[in-house]
């Protein structure tokens, strides 16, 4: 999970086809897929370092860190990430966080320096909460690697509960247009001001609007996981950017 600092601009097109199910260009999905890619450069096959199986399955069985993982085995029944995959990953978060665990001030660091142009704290802190299954303040292993076997992994189905999931902000089973505008405002911050085209002040809303054109069917004001995931499964934009990262890793 070495972090790479990025100097170029960001595009804002094909950011938020999941959320507007706008459809992205070639190019656009071409750089959502790099900038997915470069949030996860711990699972970059091009630059899979050689492991050791004796070494990596003592670190599961014979971790001195504060929290140990549960076993490789288990992982593989949770997840559907192959054994090798596993070893790299755990390597990986073991050299970002030593004792095993991940606090949000941590996750907020880490994840600032792919965003040096923006303000990338609002929607780490959403992303942190999302990864928090146990709501105890810390990430461990097993939270992180099942999340992202969820996301890249899972069924379409699978992944926009995920998404749904992040959304919905207080967990009361729908999404409302305030939730969904601090979803929005995060993601424009994250991306700064400096991106191309430049973005108007008024675009977070705009994009809620459109959200809830397309996904509030009965118009009472909020969107249910049932209404989410109808809107999005008849949606061809929404699915081909699903699709996109079949092939992450």
């Amino acid at each position: 999970m070495k972090v790479n600092s990025r100097d170029e601009s960001l595009n804002t097109s094909g950011e938020c086809d999941l959320l507007t199910g706008n459809s992205p260009s070639g190019q656009s999905k071409k750089n959502m897929k790099q900038r997915f890619l470069k949030l996860l450069p711990c699972c970059h096959v091009d630059s899979t370092p050689t492991v050791r199986k004796d070494s990596i399955e003592e670190d599961f069985e014979l971790a001195t860190v504060c929290c140990r993982p549960d076993s490789l085995e288990k992982m593989l029944e949770q997840t559907k990430f192959t054994k090798t995959e596993l070893q790299i990953l755990y390597r990986s978060f073991k050299n970002e966080c030593p004792t095993g665990l991940v606090n949000e001030e941590t996750f907020k660091l880490i994840y600032s320096n792919f965003f040096p142009q923006g303000d990338s704290s609002a929607y780490a802190h959403f992303l942190f909460e999302a990864f928090d299954k146990h709501k105890n303040g810390a990430v461990n292993f097993e939270d992180f690697v099942v999340g992202l076997s969820i996301i890249l992994r899972g069924t379409v189905t699978d992944r926009l509960c995920w998404a749904f999931s992040l959304y919905d902000l207080n967990k009361d089973g729908c999404v409302t247009k305030e939730e969904m505008n601090d979803i929005m405002k995060s993601i424009y911050d994250l991306m700064g001001k400096y991106t191309y085209p430049c973005m108007k002040d008024s675009a977070p809303t705009e994009h809620v609007e459109s959200f809830f054109q397309k996904m509030d069917r009965n118009n009472d004001g909020v969107v249910t996981m049932e209404e989410f995931l109808e809107s999005c499964q008849k949606d061809e934009a929404i699915m081909e950017s699903m699709q996109m990262l079949d092939h992450v890793i």
